[in-house]
């Protein structure tokens, strides 16, 4: 199958994310609405345990395809059947431990919810061939059809149960309907045949580069997700729902900027591995352009977030508000931190990521637990946000200036994007004070925030032109 470019790989995954995201929030906000901050609690502990599992399902070794410097054909049976088998027994320990993990969250109905979403790891175990398949040969716009596919008929489903009075259980099935028939299709379009198989000349090489990163992945989750159990059993469902539609709304700048770049970015890094000075440019022209639009987004959701909840969601969900400025200034870190997760693996430095992650666990978990105790959702999403600051960036600079990429530098490319982003942020603060209205004043900031976005981007604009190339050409 032809390849596509990384920069046409880019645009389809860019446009994938945002009609996902934009293409489902009326249904979302239904949803929340129909649901209410409990059934949604629920529901958030189910899924919560989904996440956990899926973070390490197939052991990290579905990456090594995209990266493998061969014919990938070679490895792709085997990759099969270990996602195959590992996914199998997690989802039987799975079924096992719903009670006891349901319960511990402060909510034992919802120990079926997570029964019945354990399917969805198994569906993940047999499609993660095929999806990074899509991945390494750049065929976003095929991934774009089936992940539309996933969203709109779980979406479809959800809305449906939800208004028939299903409750929690709306959301599982909808999960499960999509992704049911979005593997349906990843199996069909992927770049070569389905198989299953064994070759033991591979199994050793791939647990040895997966392991580090189904480890590290183990932690990233931990790390992504502490805040949440601890909402969930120190508070119960109905906070844990507040806490959670807070950080699904600050997710909003990570999965519209951050997740179409990382389809993109370990394959194109890859492919430039061999030139480590291009290595370095290409990440400092992606840097910059993330600044560019991240970091304006972010603030603008943490500066009018009380707006925002009360318009989109209504005053049911204030509550959200309070959390959902800490986790924005979060979510600005976790771009960042992502894309050199992203950098590292590409140069084999998993044991790095590995060691940075264990630390801001360690350094995560009384945070939380204490601000949970003083501060409640709010005090959880300062936690996380301070141990990011403090803890965390100066480690993944410390990282990434071993391998090149010197810290200096890096604050000098996002200067600009940070400055403006700041100066946008008390702007908005005071349009929402004065402006009469929460619409008009959400309206005037959406507005400013994408003027500064639009000139930070033309301010970038060769880095732009530079990308838009062949990934060779990134470091002209």
């Amino acid at each position: 199958m032809r390849a596509g470019s990384a920069s046409r790989a880019f645009a389809w995954s860019f446009a994938n994310t945002v009609a996902a995201r934009l293409g489902t929030l009326a249904i979302g906000i239904a949803l929340a609405r129909l649901l209410g901050p409990e059934e949604f609690g629920t529901y958030a502990v189910a899924f919560i345990a989904l996440l956990a599992v899926l973070s390490f399902n197939e052991l990290g070794v579905s990456l090594a395809i995209v990266r493998w410097t061969e014919d990938p054909r070679a490895i792709a049976p085997t990759v099969t059947s270990i996602s195959l088998a590992t996914s199998a027994l997690i989802t039987l320990a799975m079924l096992v431990a719903a009670g006891p993990f349901a319960t511990a969250m402060g909510d034992p109905e919802a120990a079926g919810l997570v029964r019945m979403l354990s399917l969805c790891v198994l569906i993940n175990g047999a499609v993660a061939t095929p999806a990074a398949l899509l991945q390494r040969y750049f065929r976003q716009d095929r991934r774009m059809i089936c992940d539309q596919v996933n969203v709109w008929v779980g979406a479809g489903v959800s809305l449906a149960m939800a208004l028939s009075g299903a409750g929690a259980i709306s959301l599982v099935v909808g999960r499960l309907a999509g992704a049911v028939t979005s593997g349906i299709l990843l199996i069909a379009y992927s770049p070569l045949p389905y198989r299953i198989g064994l070759d033991v000349r591979y199994v050793r090489p791939l647990l040895r580069f997966g392991g580090p990163l189904a480890g590290a992945s183990i932690i990233v989750f931990a790390v992504g997700f502490v805040d949440q159990l601890s909402v969930g059993h120190a508070l119960g469902p109905i906070a844990l729902g507040y806490y959670v539609l807070a950080f699904n709304l600050a997710s909003w700048p990570v999965s519209i900027f951050s997740q179409p770049l990382r389809s993109v970015a370990p394959a194109m890094f890859a492919r430039l591995q061999h030139d480590p000075e291009a290595m370095v440019v290409a990440f400092h022209r992606i840097l910059r352009l993330l600044a560019a639009v991240a970091l304006p987004s972010c603030l603008l959701l943490a500066a009018a977030a009380p707006d925002i909840i009360r318009f989109v969601y209504g005053p049911a969900w204030l509550p959200a508000a309070e959390p959902l400025r800490w986790l924005c200034l979060m979510a600005a870190l976790r771009i960042f931190f992502e894309l050199t997760y992203d950098y590292l693996v590409v140069l084999r430095r998993s044991r790095s990521i590995l060691t940075v992650q264990l630390i801001w666990f360690v350094a995560l978990v009384p945070a939380v637990v204490i601000g949970v105790e003083l501060g409640g959702t709010a005090g959880a999403g300062a936690a996380v946000t301070g141990v990011a600051a403090i803890v965390v960036l100066p480690l993944y600079l410390r990282a990434l200036s071993a391998v090149g990429v010197r810290g200096g530098a890096v604050w000098r490319h996002v200067a600009p994007a940070l400055l403006a982003a700041v100066a946008l942020a008390a702007l908005v603060l005071g349009l929402t004070h004065v402006v009469p209205g929460t619409f008009l004043a959400l309206a005037a900031s959406g507005l400013l925030t994408a003027a500064v976005v639009a000139a930070l981007v033309w301010h970038h604009r060769a880095d732009v032109a530079a990308l838009r190339d062949r990934p060779a050409a990134v470091n002209a």
